[in-house]
């Protein structure tokens, strides 16, 4: 009898309504705690991967570049930023770069085929949104073509020195005050988005200028016209700082205008470094051009070595407030060819950008599975419980454009000497030669890298032009003569400026700034107009 009471008991309980409702809440507590059911992210979220042409042929290679995409889109990626502009060269059949004469070559896949045409047909395709990265931005080596020829667009630090050490060796910097630098870069970009079908375009942290830097003539006389001050000796000086920053700011609010009248729902990507570094370090303002609606999606590289710091940077509110406003991705580094990264630890970090509801990008493409500790099929599979439904990236529908075809230059013959380095395995043999900038032996070669084995120096004889000596292709097209540039208008120092010359620092000798003399022909003293123009009204591209 006790138990009959007990039960009914019971029975009327599990079928009250606040009972039902509890259970409910319950186990739906329960479920959304697990990763899988975590996370219900926006439409717009990011899952990007950089592809660029260091340490790998991916993008060259179409056989290799069409599983590529298959396997980004069978995994959920919906974004891919291929390199365009690196080491002050174009990889891309450039009439701009042609023009300036600085690239004596065209870079091409080894099918013969224009690899950002091929990548852009194979990712729209899949339904993959396609943002060339101008990886390299203001930045050049000391011996590309761009710096020597272009030395006065160069700026330097107070000491009259040039050179400053990045990722990617000593590198010299574009002056991003000069209207002739401006206007050279609008030009590129606005030259990619007229040749492709392209859904944008992206700059990272190299948009920027060193906080050291800024000490040329040119710069000075500006700071002086505009403040009637001599620029402070500390280049961290609060005031000098801003002063820079904000001029450079004014730059980016320009080619965005220059991009949307271009293509008006054309996505204006940045991946800068964190805020404090970004703006500290290399006058870089990027949380303003945010408040200021300059750019269209973030993408924050923290590439920090352990998840504490990762998640600590994760939480900067100027991420959080950029989130409310725009598309928003952490930048997060999967390897690199001689510094593999576990699974796990990217596992960890992704997680934590979701909890934040923030998207992702990975650097780069073949360290996502290919140069890794665990086997492609188990880091793939990882990466397919991270992203298991698609969240589909879309621009608002536009008529397509008429695009012309890319033509390619027959460049003449070139000789020179091809080194062979044989590394150790995994990694094949790379061949470098001291002729075709993409393929020069880099710093650790140079240096005698511990993974060299042997090193074996091949003269390249004088027969055959560049393109069929590599690939055994003969090429006879030309790239249209002198193509329209876009004139932005900008500041500019007095007319009768200075044009600072190289420094020379082999002897030690402190830097004299020359006497003034009168531009040269090539670029004249910019006059602005009475009223500034409207992006709209300028002499098209």
């Amino acid at each position: 009898m006790r138990w009959s009471i007990f039960y009914q008991s019971w029975r009327s309980i599990l079928k009250s309504r606040f009972l039902q409702l509890f259970l409910a809440t319950f186990f739906s507590t329960l479920l959304l705690s697990h990763p899988l059911f975590a996370f219900s992210p926006p439409k717009t979220e990011i899952r990007g991967v950089w592809l660029t042409t260091n340490d790998t042929d991916t993008l060259l290679d179409q056989p290799k570049l069409e599983e590529a995409i298959a396997e980004l889109s069978r995994l959920n990626f919906n974004t891919v930023y291929p390199v365009v502009w690196n080491s002050g060269y174009a990889l891309y059949p450039s009439a701009i770069a042609e023009k300036k004469g600085i690239q004596p070559f065209v870079h091409r896949g080894f099918q013969g085929q224009d690899p950002l045409t091929d990548l852009i047909e194979k990712a729209h395709a899949k339904g993959l949104l396609v943002l060339p990265w101008f990886g390299f931005g203001f930045m050049a080596p000391p011996s590309s073509e761009l710096a020597k020829k272009y030395a006065k667009w160069l700026t330097q630090k107070r000491d009259g020195t040039q050179t400053t050490i990045s990722a990617a060796g000593r590198v010299v910097w574009l002056n991003p005050f000069r209207p002739e630098v401006q206007q050279f870069i609008t030009s590129l970009v606005l030259e990619v988005m007229d040749l492709y079908d392209v859904d944008g375009i992206q700059f990272d942290d190299h948009l920027s200028l060193p906080s050291e830097l800024g000490y040329d003539q040119y710069t000075v006389n500006l700071y002086k016209q505009e403040t009637e001050k001599d620029p402070p000796a500390n280049p961290e000086d609060p005031a000098w700082l801003k002063w820079r920053a904000d001029k450079l700011t004014a730059y980016v609010s320009q080619l965005n205008q220059a991009i949307k009248a271009k293509k008006s729902n054309a996505i204006f990507s940045v991946s800068p470094n964190p805020y404090d570094t970004a703006y500290q370090g290399h006058l870089q303002d990027w949380f303003n051009w945010v408040k200021k609606d300059l750019v269209d999606e973030i993408v924050v590289q923290v590439y920090r070595p352990d998840l504490e710091t990762f998640i600590r940077q994760v939480e900067k509110p100027e991420i959080k407030e950029t989130r409310r406003k725009i598309p928003t991705g952490i930048g997060i580094l999967t390897g690199l060819r001689n510094r593999q990264i576990e699974m796990e630890f990217i596992e960890k970090k992704v997680l934590s950008a979701k909890q934040h509801s923030l998207g992702v990008s990975f650097f780069f493409y073949d360290s996502l599975w290919n140069y890794a500790p665990e086997s492609k099929v188990q880091r793939q599979e990882q990466f397919l419980s991270l992203f298991p439904y698609p969240a589909e990236r879309k621009l608002e529908t536009l008529p397509p454009p008429t695009l012309p075809i890319p033509e390619i230059p027959n460049i003449p013959n070139i000789s020179g000497n091809t080194t062979r380095i044989d590394e150790f395995e995994p990694y094949p043999t790379q061949e470098y030669n001291n002729f075709d900038p993409y393929n020069q032996a880099p710093p650790s070669i140079e240096n005698n890298s511990p993974n060299q084995q042997q090193e074996i120096i091949i003269p390249v004889e004088n027969k055959l032009p560049y393109q069929e000596r590599e690939n055994n292709i003969p090429v006879e097209i030309n790239i249209p003569k002198q193509p329209q540039e876009i004139i932005i208008p900008v500041e500019t120092a007095t007319p009768n400026e200075p044009v600072p010359t190289t420094p020379e620092i082999e002897n030690n000798q402190p830097y004299q700034p020359p006497e003034s003399v009168p531009f040269d022909e090539d670029f004249p003293p910019y006059q602005p107009p009475e009223n500034m123009p409207l992006v709209e009204d300028m002499k098209p591209f």
